[in-house]
């Protein structure tokens, strides 16, 4: 009888090729002991999701606003820009339900710093553990002031260590067309956005949203760390993110209208969220205003569909370039990926929006 070798009979001249390291992985389960969940911050987290819920369905006339820097390398500068942004929030909180953008997976075209959870020194050593602390710390503070929060996932395991602690989930345009990524939409707690493709490919997002709302099985890990099958309800919050294309924007109202038909033709909720960077604002951060203020002006208007905005915003305004092994010579809350908006500015264009919204309801 001929038997199939198990994994110690294994050819060593046929695994692990191009491996050069395996090191050990901190268990989800283990560092949500080390940074437990309290009461208040779960109630905020909680709130996050079902007011975004809830304008997602129309039941809440609001607007979603998720807001933030494009990715967090500092987090004593994202913890400053949070306790303004709640400030704030608490002022227009009758008009727009704001989100912060906390983003720690930054998805590469080709190269370059992967974020804060793979590298949270910046110097290419890639302290994953100490990533995922400092992110998950950093989640709990800002829910502690009373802020939810959103985050991009990126890597599927990820999520098990965090996503207890976010309110609203946003998928690339990178990412979007990844059947993986869409089972764990199908998975994920709360909301979640799914971008366009960089090319401009809306119906990928729209396949997606659709995808998402069905049950799926398939291998993930548990909190322990451990493989596992999971099996899926589907998540109807799901939407499509307008971010624009390689070619230029695309959040006129023809593009909206179009997008809307698409998603009735799905048998989807006919909703679909803005972000005023990337694309719509050729990646310069100072149309991002312009393409607010145009949004504004339209959601005044009575414009039907679009129910929320996006936004890319800091302490100050542009970007800068990382060094790795620098860090120290970086410039307090300015970005290292994609150029943000100011704070002052920001404040600004949150009033802009709050008073649309008030607009548009008489």
């Amino acid at each position: 009888m001929t038997l199939i070798a198990g994994p110690a009979d294994a050819s060593p001249e046929l695994d692990d090729q191009r491996i050069t390291a395996v090191d050990p992985l901190i268990s989800p389960a283990l560092l949500r002991q080390e940074h437990p969940m309290n009461p208040a911050v779960a109630k905020t987290v909680a709130h996050g999701r079902s007011a975004a819920a809830d304008i997602l369905a129309g039941r809440d006339d609001r607007l979603l606003i998720v807001v933030g820097p494009c990715s967090v390398h500092d987090p004593d500068a994202a913890l400053d820009y949070a306790r303004r942004l709640a400030r704030h929030a608490a002022v227009v909180q009758d008009e727009v339900h704001v989100v912060m953008r906390v983003y720690f997976e930054k998805p590469r075209t080709t190269l370059g710093w992967k974020g804060l959870i793979n590298d949270p020194d910046l110097d290419g050593s890639f302290a994953v553990n100490k990533g995922l602390r400092a992110a998950r710390r950093l989640l709990l503070d800002i829910g502690a002031l009373g802020l939810p929060v959103g985050c991009e996932f990126l890597d599927p395991i990820t999520p098990q260590f965090i996503a207890d602690a976010v309110s609203w989930g946003s998928i690339g345009a990178r990412t979007a067309a990844s059947q993986v990524h869409r089972q764990l939409c199908s998975a994920l707690s709360m909301p979640v956005g799914i971008k366009n493709s960089t090319e401009g490919d809306v119906q990928v997002a729209v396949d997606a949203t659709r995808a998402a709302a069905a049950s799926h099985v398939f291998s993930g890990v548990t909190a322990d760390g451990l493989a596992a099958l999971l099996t899926t309800a589907g998540n109807e919050d799901c939407h499509v993110i307008l971010r624009g294309t390689s070619g230029g924007p695309n959040y006129d109202a023809a593009t909206v209208s179009d997008v809307l038909a698409r998603l009735r033709a799905a048998g989807l909720p006919e909703r679909v969220v803005v972000d005023a960077s990337h694309g719509n604002s050729g990646k310069d951060h100072e149309l991002q205003a312009a393409v607010i203020a145009e949004l504004a002006d339209r959601i005044a208007a009575g414009e039907r569909g679009i129910v929320g905005l996006m936004l890319e915003s800091f302490l100050a305004a542009g970007r800068q370039d990382l060094a790795l092994g620098e860090a120290d010579s970086l410039a307090y809350g300015r970005s290292i990926t994609d150029a943000c908006l100011d704070w002052p500015t920001t404040e600004a264009l949150l009033d802009r929006l709050a008073a649309a919204v008030r607009t548009n309801r008489r």
